[in-house]
């Protein structure tokens, strides 16, 4: 598929244009320089051609600063693989010479160049300072109220080189994986390490993923969407408006994803944090592999952090726990697997025979305990979804469905068919036997 790079100094109006023609607010937009760091990719469409859309971080020249150096490296890249590139320049503040350094950095793609005046709501504001550049036509936006998208959406696709005909999409279904954890735990460096590229940036510095990034693989032809997310932190430590959009924004990216890598440091305490975001995933019943990185840190055997971990994750006890070390690569490959195994548990179906067959035999070992002289009845069992498993099972009354006893009609569920790193729900609604005699 084609890719457009949206590219620009700081503070032009990139994300807000991103967010405009792929009708999206994945990408965050403040009235701050260097809000976007990573690459963003966003697939969209404008009269029939499909196109992948990527917002970058600000160029800008600085030695000083290795993240703002790293920055523009991860839009170099963008620029690199971009078969057409947006310049976006403010319309309200004219050439500047943060556009000129851009502006040398694109004659050398030699690459189609776009350039969209952006902020340009103003009749006064014309574009015509622009033409110094050499671009031609400058396309005159505002990004704000959508005014010239469509205009420039025809010019970026008048650009797109010729749809090739092998441009398919991988055959399968689309398997969406979300990295989450604390900051600084290593999530970017295991999603550069997974995807075999620089695709975030990796720093020392905690808080620096502040979009989430999606990563698409091809793998034997499963499509695969990793969602890496900034760090969750205390609620208490989220002291700005800018954290907050990021905060949501993983929990969303955690809401839509199949599979969530939760990583874990194997060499530190674990937190109340942690355990708050083990909570988010369980809320939102979502296929988990548990990841204790930095292992290669820990002196001596993991098997003691890993029974812990178990204990203070007590209600992730379906999820697999894997010490793993992103520096030294150690278990890396049984990540794979473990993902595959979560996501068929996820997905799984079984049968409304085998499905009653097992909770008969699961009643005649351990029949319901009465409550007052009453005893839960159960009539009929079937599954009414996947993503994850749901069971719903008829009774004479669900006020007498213990927990304990639910508990028991799961772990049976377990103990036949596995569902190993995916969460099942049961539930219990009321019939007589009538009926389902009837």
């Amino acid at each position: 598929m084609a890719l457009v790079a949206l590219v620009g100094r700081p503070n032009v109006g990139k994300s807000a244009l991103f967010n405009r023609i792929t009708e999206t607010r994945r990408a965050i937009v403040e009235d701050t320089p260097g809000v976007t760091r990573d690459r963003l990719y966003e697939d969209t469409d404008w009269n029939g051609r499909t196109f992948t859309l990527v917002d970058t971080g600000g160029i800008w020249i600085s030695d000083d600063d290795d993240l703002l150096s790293m920055t523009r490296a991860q839009t170099e890249i963008a620029l690199n693989d971009a078969d057409v590139i947006v310049f976006v320049v403010d319309g309200q503040a004219g050439p500047t010479g943060g556009d000129f350094d851009v502006l040398e950095i694109l004659r050398r793609t030699r690459k189609p160049v776009i350039l969209a005046v952006n902020k340009a709501e103003s009749p006064k504001i014309t574009g015509i300072e622009f033409y110094e550049f050499g671009l031609g036509d400058p396309v005159l936006v505002s990004a704000v109220h959508g005014e010239g998208v469509g205009d420039l959406l025809d010019r970026i696709v008048d650009s797109l080189p010729p749809q090739a005909a092998t441009d398919e999409e991988p055959s399968g279904d689309e398997i969406r994986i979300a990295l989450a954890g604390r900051p600084n735990v290593g999530k970017s460096s295991l999603l550069n390490t997974l995807t075999g590229e620089e695709r975030t940036l990796v720093t020392p510095i905690a808080g620096t993923t502040r979009d989430v990034v999606d990563s698409v693989l091809d793998i034997d032809g499963q499509r695969y969407v990793i969602l890496d997310t900034a760090g969750l932190r205390r609620p208490n430590k989220i002291s700005d408006e800018l954290e907050e959009k990021t905060v949501q924004r993983t929990l969303d990216a955690i809401r839509n994803a199949d599979i969530v890598l939760l990583l874990l440091a194997a060499n530190d305490q674990l937190t109340a944090q942690d355990q708050r975001i083990a909570g988010q995933i369980h809320k939102a019943r979502k296929g988990c592999v548990v990841l204790l990185n930095k292992s290669d840190l820990v002196k001596g055997s993991t098997v003691p952090i890993q029974t812990k971990a178990r204990e203070e994750l007590k209600f992730l006890d379906y999820a697999t726990i894997i010490p793993i070390s992103v520096v030294t690569g150690w278990h890396l490959d049984m990540i794979w697997p473990a993902i595959t195994q979560a996501y068929q548990s996820f997905t799984a179906r079984i049968t409304t025979h085998q499905l009653n067959q097992l909770i008969q035999e699961a009643v005649h070992l351990n029949p319901p305990p009465t409550d007052k002289g009453r005893s839960l009845k159960i009539y009929y069992a079937t599954q009414v979804s996947t993503k994850p498993p749901h069971f719903v099972l008829f009774v004479n009354d669900p006020e007498l469905v213990h927990f304990s006893y639910e508990r028991y009609l799961e772990n049976r569920l377990r103990e036949k068919w596995g569902f190993r790193g995916s969460p099942i729900q049961l539930s219990f609604r009321p019939r007589s036997r009538r009926e389902f005699e009837q």
